[in-house]
């Protein structure tokens, strides 16, 4: 039995003609860019987090690196964040100017420790951005209280985590921003690159809506006037189609950046988001059934706080042997995956920054242990029975 690592062709044939019927509808009408598909999917993705403002962008770095100029990040400014994750979270605080200041995660949840937050805050700190690693939310109340205490800004980088809850509040809603990805591996996936930034804050919102377009146009009118506290009238291109000509885009008002999210892979999203609720539902089924049939095992499986309810966009597990177990699993055509496997302060375009091996031991620990196995929500009971038979 071969079983990848996630079946995106599964996921596909089970909504084939939905997606086909979605996807051509946008291609007969020529509209490609933003327009009606588009506004309908970010004010469902706003419903569906319970946020105000949902903007679309072209991936989720380019949300992260919006979201973070659209709050005022910039040149000299410091972000805490965790070195345990995908490198896009401290790239994007590079690339408006910042820092990122690492801080040490649980060796359990793999989250952000908020207990060593506090001492690593210093005047230039502008903002924590913990990361809801694999689809479980950090520690939110503690993160927020910190960063009141301290006047700081807070971003979720909650592009693993769709659908996952804090407390019984939705991931995306618990910061002053957040950002996700629709990267066609996460649990809610386009057909190519898609990332949305969400928030309740109105000035955040228009920022980053004339941000994501080359400042320009109308959204661009109106962050230059709130930007320099100008009161006149914005104009407006009314029936204007984005794809063929719309005559504001030509009056820029902010140096920006060209990041949408097209029509088609909204269409695409449209379809998916009714299905993530019962999809993230199954991968925890799945989940459940592989931290029962482990637990005797010398592996050590994930940890969810019971305050958490977690989305599973990775199921890993810890071993002390973790490159005999990966090769024993691959003979047996079970496919899995690294995360990850240099942290992001030991990567070496961060070797300006003085990091060196040991401090931050728990991430360098958990690199060299942690790896995946599939708990994707189209997995049958035959395949899981497999997996957990080759791992035992």
């Amino acid at each position: 039995m071969n079983i990848p690592l996630i079946d995106l062709k599964a996921q596909y044939e089970s909504l084939a003609e939905e997606l086909k019927e979605a996807t051509f509808g946008i291609l007969s009408s020529a509209n490609y860019i933003m327009g009606k598909t588009v506004i309908d999917f970010e004010k469902a993705f706003a419903e569906y987090v319970g946020v105000k403002h949902a903007i679309s962008v072209g991936n989720g770095t380019d949300g992260l690196v919006i979201a973070l100029k659209a709050m005022g990040i910039g040149e000299g400014d410091e972000v805490i964040t965790t070195p345990f994750t995908f490198f896009a979270t401290a790239e994007a605080i590079s690339a408006v100017g910042g820092t990122p200041i690492f801080v040490d995660v649980y060796k359990d949840t793999f989250n952000i420790d908020v207990t060593k937050i506090e001492e690593k805050i210093t005047s230039k700190t502008k903002a924590i951005m913990p990361v809801h690693i694999f689809g479980q939310c950090a520690d939110m109340d503690e993160i927020n209280e910190i960063a009141k205490k301290h006047n700081l800004l807070v971003i979720e980088d909650a592009c693993q985590a769709i659908g996952g809850k804090y407390k019984g509040r939705n991931v995306g809603s618990l910061g002053d921003a957040a950002v996700f990805s629709f990267f066609p591996t996460k649990n809610l996936g386009c057909a190519g690159d898609g990332g949305m930034i969400v928030t309740n804050n109105d000035d955040i919102a228009i920022i980053a809506k004339a941000l994501k377009a080359h400042g320009s146009g109308e959204n661009g009118q109106k962050a230059y006037n709130l930007l320099n506290n100008i009161e006149e009238e914005v104009q407006k291109a009314e029936g204007a189609n984005d794809t063929v000509y719309n005559p504001l885009k030509y009056y820029n008002y902010l140096i920006g950046y060209n990041s949408r999210l097209d029509a088609i892979q909204a269409a695409i999203l449209n379809v998916k988001i009714k299905e993530i609720d019962n999809w993230n539902a199954k991968r925890r089924e799945v989940a459940e059934i592989y931290n029962e049939a482990l637990k005797d095992t010398d592996l050590v499986t994930p940890v969810t706080r019971d305050y958490v309810e977690p989305v599973y966009h990775m199921y890993v597990l810890q071993s002390e042997n973790r490159e005999a177990v990966l090769e024993k699993l691959k003979t047996a055509g079970v496919s899995t995956g690294v995360y990850y496997p240099v942290p992001l302060h030991l990567q070496k375009c961060y070797k300006n920054l003085g990091y060196k091996e040991g401090d931050m031991p728990v991430s360098e620990y958990l690199s060299h242990r942690t790896f995946a196995i599939p708990v994707y929500p189209e997995l049958t009971k035959d395949q899981v029975d497999y997996i957990i038979s080759k791992i035992k």
